[in-house]
């Protein structure tokens, strides 16, 4: 699983070709035993996170949110993609 970025024990991947489960563009990410799938745009798909680190990863999203859709639409298509800077 292709990682995307690392920040305060926090790990988001994101995966090639990965449409079929969750239609919209998302990532997955892992906080020790917590796993969710989340959308660029904030929404909870899957899993669960503690209250803190979805705030945290949810800003995160925000605040990188062009180079989070660069990402997914090279991910689509099988393509590798560039990581992203935590902060």
């Amino acid at each position: 699983m292709p990682e995307l970025s690392r920040f305060a024990g926090i790990v988001i991947y994101m995966l090639f070709k990965d449409t079929k489960h969750h239609n919209k563009p998302h990532v997955h990410v892992y906080y020790g035993e917590f796993e969710a799938s989340v959308g660029v745009d904030g929404e909870l798909l899957a899993g669960s996170l503690p209250r803190k680190q979805m705030k945290i990863v949810v800003g995160w999203l925000a605040l990188h949110e062009e180079e989070v859709y660069a990402a997914w639409n090279r991910a689509v298509q099988g393509e590798h993609f560039d990581k992203v800077d935590p902060m």
